[in-house]
């Protein structure tokens, strides 16, 4: 089998001395050559690379700054635009977008600098989770270099264009991750979703027109800027373009970031991270964080793009390769990521608010063998009432790993009934650092 080539571009310099600094990363060229070019053109120039959304939904970037109404509004004012980038990365198993502000946040800087020129902005906020102070500390180490070199403030390299950015610490919350529940809390109120429409783009922050990027798509402009869409467009698949970040934990002997064209399999980042650990066998994986539809041994060779994953019945989103061996209960993986979405919901939906809590309910049942006849019925019944009617998708993303486990591992459920999980599957074998004693775990969880 050939291996296909990993692309070091947005982590090409993580490795190098102390690659944070301006000295390391450069003078800020990919954002000179933009300032000579019409911000339309950059605009076009994004599109047609193909670059889409890489926090979770794909949506053509060059597309979205395109939505961005110019000109005045028609009482005759002229609102000023936002740029947002949402850093507020908390998903389980999601750990892309940190690393890579830690390592090399000037690529963050100069991308939304250019971002802020193509949809002309004059202002930018980076909004990070206010847990990771050390992340946000080397942010604001990154934009105070920047402004003393003259990349940012009033005049950039004299062509008359003033950009600030604010590195904003967020409130803690998963909720803030949704784009206007973000909005709600960078301007000071608590962080719920909106109702859409308006949409962003027209009344966003503020509600002046407002552009919200994940920091990875941001981060890959400046290497659009400086090597063309037509460089962009060599990696990846027909639909799915580029470079991107695969963040792969578990199970596995070298977890870590793996950064390769998209449309690359799972069973391909394997061998290139060294494979499972010893004595493991892979039972299930999420493909793209704990919100989206599990995947089997079965879906190895699956493209790892936006179109390969979405027809093997899940989602790309993060692209968060959490792998799971023999000695996982699917039962209790799915019951902690549903404490957390029940512990994350803002509460502002009854379906979100209250069928968290029941799915835990159920599931807690389940896993300590106390299940009674029909609650695999009612946990299907509960996502069926929390899916298309919660507010914002997180409600969605709460049942997807339940509603897909049930169709893999019907069986674990069904043990659950008369036999605790911790008995089929001892925890501490499935600790990361743990390795499976033979016959620790069952294959068949209702033997």
């Amino acid at each position: 089998m050939t291996v296909a080539p990993l692309t070091p571009v947005l982590t090409r310099d993580w490795d190098h001395e102390r690659s944070w600094t301006l000295d390391s990363y450069g003078d800020y060229s990919a954002l000179r050559d933009a300032l000579a070019m019409d911000p339309d053109a950059v605009i076009e120039l994004v599109k047609s690379s193909g670059l889409r959304g890489r926090g979770g939904a794909g949506f053509p970037t060059g597309m979205k700054w395109g939505f961005i109404p110019q000109g005045p509004e028609p009482d005759g004012t002229v609102k000023p635009h936002y740029l947002v980038v949402n850093a507020d990365e908390s998903e389980p198993g999601t750990c892309k977008d940190i690393p890579l502000m830690m390592a090399a946040p000037h690529t963050l800087v100069e991308g939304v600098a250019i971002t802020c020129h193509a949809i002309r902005a004059t202002r930018a906020f980076i909004y990070v989770r206010g847990e990771v102070l050390h992340v946000i500390r080397r942010l604001q180490a990154a934009v105070a270099e920047a402004y003393e070199a003259g990349f940012l403030g009033k005049d950039v390299f004299g062509s008359g264009i003033d950009l600030d950015v604010v590195v904003h610490a967020g409130a803690g919350a998963y909720i803030c991750g949704e784009e206007t529940a973000l909005l709600d809390s960078l301007e000071g109120r608590r962080g719920q979703p909106r109702l859409r429409p308006p949409f962003p783009a027209v009344a966003g922050l503020y509600a002046a027109p407002t552009v919200i990027n994940n920091v990875e798509s941001i981060a890959s402009v400046p290497c659009i800027v400086e090597n063309g869409a037509d460089w962009f467009g060599s990696m990846g698949t027909e639909k799915s373009k580029g470079m991107t970040i695969y963040s792969l934990s578990g199970h596995v002997k070298n977890p870590g970031q793996y950064e390769a064209p998209l449309g690359i399999t799972l069973r391909e980042l394997l061998d290139l991270s060294g494979g499972m650990r010893e004595g493991s066998e892979l039972k299930f994986w999420t493909p793209g964080g704990s919100s989206t539809p599990l995947l089997t041994a079965a879906h190895l060779d699956v493209p790892l793009d936006y179109e390969g994953v979405a027809g093997a019945g899940s989602m790309l989103g993060t692209k968060a390769l959490q792998v799971f061996d023999q000695t996982t209960s699917v039962v209790r993986c799915v019951l902690r990521w549903t404490e957390f979405y029940k512990h994350e919901s803002c509460g502002k939906c009854t379906p979100c608010r209250e069928g968290t809590w029941w799915l835990v309910q159920t599931l807690e049942r389940l896993e300590a063998g106390k299940g009674v006849k029909g609650d695999i019925e009612l946990l299907l019944d509960q996502c069926d009432n929390i899916l298309g009617r919660a507010f914002c998708a997180l409600g969605d993303g709460a049942t997807s790993p339940i509603t897909s486990a049930i169709e893999h591992f019907r069986d674990e459920f069904e043990a659950g009934m008369h036999t605790p999980a911790w008995e089929l599957f001892p925890y501490v074998a499935s600790t990361a650092w743990a390795r499976p004693a033979s016959g620790t775990a069952q294959k068949g969880a209702s033997a």
